[in-house]
């Protein structure tokens, strides 16, 4: 949470209109001119320090501003690098190529949306990337629907319900990693409390799918073959390239911290791919700094397997940085706490509280498009509100999970909405009404806000 002191009290009517400034440059910049968030946020530190100027506000507390803000993430950055480790190891170590294998054994021509959102489910929280998932094997199961004149609008729906099922729920994902250190909350922990809201929206997603699912007989699975025949290509599915999985499990279930779990689970699924080839240690450490890259000679196969690596986190970590020294700005201007004003005698009660920040981590999404930034402001905004009503940070953590990863692939100018479009060729207004899972999580989250179950309180 920012710990920063307001060196000014601007207007709210100034306040309001920078930060509407601030969201068009940030909508312009990302859906009209298509760029990354870093360029239109960078923009935006630099609008804030001319406004500080402007208010006569001493350079050196602006700068303050920034490195405090920066600070908070200072967490997120180590665990993004071990993620990015983790995800290297795992796949030189056959974890990763085993669980996606295993998710194309259960394809059957029965329950055929049902089963597309359970291996995309399982494949999603293996790699902890839903638009690779999307890209990868969503675009094999919309070739197949396509081929079977089944529904295309539903079969995208089930992918990305469950590309996002595993983008919120897995240890290797970005936003989840992100969400539980901008609150300072344990990342096992985390994801045991998104069960309360994640479990009910994945049964009834299931079920929804299911009965969906058309009667008939499928028959052309050539492109799962395709797939499946590529991956044992690559000489590392076996069972024992599972127990790194079983280890981080049972770390997690000991509670052991994030880091020193994600380190001693790479360390097994190095030790793990030994068993099956050889790789020189100079060559480990390259694979571990700079990602795995797959050679099959299959695009698909080697799109799937070809990631990983510490240098693969830079861009999510330049963007958390820069995102939050912005926000160390906003609270040093003493924008933030100006627009809090006016809203702050309503946040009085707990359903409040949560159903404000929900909103917000949705209207984020809508407005600008960008998901990382509906966590991220979500975030810093909410944490001392949610103190204030005794809730603990997982609570929060929870919420910006639900209405902010989730909510990005509905919006169709968000910069996951433009991806599936693109690559699946469904726009996101047909996908939209199918993609249960993900219109779920936000429902669930202020339920249960509302009604005060399955919350946990400070002590």
């Amino acid at each position: 949470m920012f710990r920063i002191s307001s060196t000014i009290t601007p207007p709210f009517r100034e306040a309001l209109f920078l930060i509407l400034v601030i969201i068009t440059l940030m909508a312009v910049c990302i859906i009209h001119l298509e760029a990354v968030p870093h360029m239109p946020i960078l923009f935006s530190i630099l609008l804030l320090i001319l406004y500080g100027f402007i208010k006569k506000v001493p350079f050196n507390l602006l700068e303050e501003g920034l490195i405090e803000g920066a600070k908070t993430g200072l967490g997120a950055v180590f665990i993004f690098f071990f993620i990015g480790i983790l995800i290297s190891s795992w796949m030189i170590g056959g974890t990763i190529p085993t669980l996606i294998y295993m998710g194309f054994q259960f394809i059957s021509p029965h329950f055929f949306f049902a089963i597309v959102f359970l291996i995309t489910c399982i494949i999603g929280l293996a790699i902890g990337s839903s638009l690779t998932t999307v890209a990868t094997v969503g675009v094999a199961f919309v070739g197949i629907a396509s081929a079977m004149d089944i529904s295309l609008a539903i079969t995208a729906g089930a992918v990305v319900s469950g590309a996002f099922f595993g983008d919120k729920m897995s240890p290797l994902s970005d936003t989840t990693n992100l969400a539980s250190a901008i609150v300072r909350v344990d990342l096992f922990e985390h994801i045991r409390n998104m069960g309360w809201t994640t479990i009910p929206a994945f049964v009834i997603a299931v079920v929804g799918y299911a009965l969906l699912s058309p009667s008939k007989e499928i028959q052309q699975l050539e492109q799962i073959n395709v797939l499946k025949d590529g991956l044992l290509q690559t000489g590392m599915i076996h069972w024992y390239s599972l127990l790194p999985l079983v280890l981080l499990i049972v770390l997690s279930a000991k509670k052991v911290p994030a880091m020193l779990a994600l380190a001693l689970t790479s360390a097994s699924a190095i030790a793990v791919a030994y068993f099956h080839q050889f790789f020189p240690a100079s060559e480990v450490l390259q694979i571990l700094f700079s990602g795995y890259t797959s050679e099959t000679g299959i695009e698909a196969i080697d799109s799937l397997l070809s990631r990983g690596g510490m240098t693969s986190m830079m861009f999510t970590i330049s963007l958390v940085l820069l995102a939050l020294s912005m926000g160390g700005l906003l609270f040093t201007l003493g924008i933030v706490q100006s627009l809090l004003q006016k809203v702050e005698s309503l946040l009085t009660s707990v359903g409040k509280v949560i159903s404000a920040a929900a909103f917000t981590a949705i209207g984020v999404n809508v407005l600008i498009g960008e998901q990382y930034l509906s966590i991220l402001l979500t975030g810093e905004t909410f944490q001392a509100h949610f103190q204030k009503v005794g809730l603990a940070n997982k609570n929060l953590a929870r919420v910006m999970e639900d209405a902010g990863t989730v909510i990005n692939p509905l919006v169709p100018w968000s910069v996951c909405g433009i991806f599936i479009t693109d690559v699946l060729s469904i726009s996101t207004i047909d996908y939209l009404p199918f993609a249960f899972f993900c219109l779920l999580c936000p429902v669930l989250t202020i339920f249960f806000g509302m009604t005060g179950k399955t919350l946990t309180y400070n002590k």
